[in-house]
């Protein structure tokens, strides 16, 4: 298990992230206007003062967009989702309405201002100058999550920002008796976790989002993808292949290209060798879900194609 880091600087199992936010936010006076601050370390193990009870929320991820959803509050300002001109579809009946304030991580400061947000949640923005500009419209910024968090500890940060540490406990209370409902559905099987790129497949480590998920399922990954890491793998040639074999393949793309890529790849006798091709355990999924950093909503409809796979439901 890679080490938790924040909130603390203690070493943190996933179990114990709800006690460790907890301590990760004092209690300090009111503004001068009268309205109650809090103060939060973000991922980046920066201090930052940020409303007690936010009125006004940007979001600057689809992860972050998830999760606050999933708290019950609406954002006055998103992005789109990652790689597309639109929120992730996924959540769309959810955004209805909403300002776009630009694209993943790269926020129009002339539209997040006409947003007039008293809290930017910024995700793993790594642009310092981009951050001190956020930061003139409202210092309550923060860094939801770093590069090795999982969507578990990145969901309970938005929590612990947003002030909804029990709202979260209930959220991660339900999404752990839909698991444990799940195990009963499914058998153990290898699943092998794939994004098609127009350059060629790359496959999930196992603490990637839905590699996360499949792990809380009890299931195993192939030998190539049994690496205790958040990322991705570089692109593979039809030679290597073989890597992305297993019982089940999932596999999701994020562009045209991508999908051209994968349709061409398809007919090829490598492809056709898979254990998985051979016994009809290929699965489609939404890649704007499996191939992000992962957020309760995303989560739930990743437990759900893997239950209804591996179930014949």
């Amino acid at each position: 298990m890679a080490p938790l880091r924040r909130l603390g600087g203690l070493l943190l199992t996933a179990a114990a992230v709800l006690t460790a936010v907890a301590c990760g936010a004092s209690s300090t006076p009111a503004t001068p206007t009268g309205a109650a601050v809090r103060e939060v370390k973000d991922a980046t193990g920066t201090l930052i003062k940020v409303p007690a009870a936010p009125q006004r929320v940007v979001t600057l991820t689809q992860e972050d967009l998830d999760s606050v959803l999933a708290l019950g509050v609406k954002p006055v300002g998103i992005t789109n989702g990652q790689g597309i001109d639109t929120p992730p579809a996924y959540l769309a009946d959810k955004v209805q309405g909403i300002p776009i304030v630009g694209n993943l991580l790269q926020p129009v400061i002339d539209k997040v201002v006409e947003a007039d947000p008293d809290l930017i949640l910024a995700g793993d923005m790594q642009d310092q100058q981009v951050l001190d500009q956020l930061r003139k419209i409202t210092p309550a910024t923060v860094v939801t999550m770093a590069p090795t968090d999982d969507w578990k500890l990145s969901f309970m940060a938005v929590a612990n920002t947003l002030n909804k540490l029990d709202v979260a406990k209930q959220v991660m209370a339900a999404y752990d008796a839909r698991v444990t409902e799940a195990k009963g559905k499914v058998e153990p099987a290898e699943v092998s976790i794939v994004r098609w790129n127009p350059q060629g497949p790359s496959w999930m480590e196992k603490r990637q989002f839905a590699g996360f998920v499949a792990a809380d399922l009890g299931l195993t990954r192939p030998a190539a993808q049994d690496k205790d890491g958040t990322a991705h793998s570089m692109p593979l040639s039809l030679e290597a292949l073989s890597d992305i074999d297993g019982d089940w393949l999932f596999v999701s793309t994020l562009t045209a290209d991508g999908q051209k890529t994968l349709d061409e790849v398809k007919q090829t006798p490598a492809f056709k060798e898979l254990k998985a091709v051979k016994n009809d355990h290929v699965v489609s999924v939404n890649g704007s879900v499996w191939s992000t950093r992962g957020a309760p909503l995303a989560a739930g409809i990743v437990l759900d194609d893997l239950v209804k796979a591996l179930s014949g439901s």
